[in-house]
């Protein structure tokens, strides 16, 4: 058992460092074939265990949830049974096709599934109490424009939690973070965790 424990940590570390080097030329998402890391909750950081993330947010029955860039589902999935409706946003088709098959296992048919890029203007207006990003921010190519168009789909009074641990290759230090949301407008309302491994509640005022 422990052999086998070690092959799998050699090869999460292994795939990582090759995916790490390889996003240092281009801004790379998790490739579908690699979802299976990132549906793990990393057992070195608490702040990026996907009950803990949900606990954050205080959802509610009659709240709809953004989770942009959503990978395999790990945060759309247990919320979609907390709120009224998750919107799954993904660059990757056959990530939304993971979170999709998920949803049909467990009977959960409150999910809708949007296959596009944050920035893109695909996002309607205040629609969204709540939107995540967990450790995606990074991915995209144009930051600025990604947290502008989710500022303007939350509602007022709306939050926006993001993610980051210092594992990832596309790590966003939270200096960089709250300066691109405070350009836009957002204000932070609170933060979890610590400098390599938070959670920061950044909130679009009434």
């Amino acid at each position: 058992m422990l052999k086998i424990l070690a092959v799998v940590i050699a090869l999460v570390i292994f795939t990582s460092i090759i995916w790490r080097l390889l996003s240092r030329r281009h801004a790379l998402p998790c490739p579908t074939w690699l979802s299976w890391m990132v549906e793990m909750d990393n057992p070195f950081t608490k702040v990026n265990r996907a009950a803990v993330i949900i606990e954050c947010l205080n959802l509610k029955p009659d709240m709809t949830l953004l989770d942009a860039g959503c990978g395999p589902g790990r945060i759309s999935i247990p919320a979609s049974r907390l709120v009224k409706e998750v919107v799954a946003m993904d660059i990757q088709t056959g990530m939304l096709q993971r979170v999709q098959q998920k949803a049909k296992n467990a009977g959960i048919s409150n999910i809708q599934y949007l296959h596009a890029g944050l920035g893109e203007g695909k996002l309607d207006i205040n629609r969204f109490d709540r939107a995540v990003l967990v450790t995606v921010l990074g991915e995209i190519p144009n930051r600025l424009a990604a947290l502008k168009e989710i500022f303007h789909a939350l509602k007022p009074g709306g939050i926006l939690s993001v993610t980051e641990i210092i594992f990832d290759p596309h790590f966003q230090r939270r200096k960089t973070v709250l300066d691109l949301a405070k350009t836009i407008g957002f204000r932070e309302k609170s933060r979890f965790g610590n400098s390599i491994a938070y959670t920061l509640h950044l909130e679009k005022p009434e």
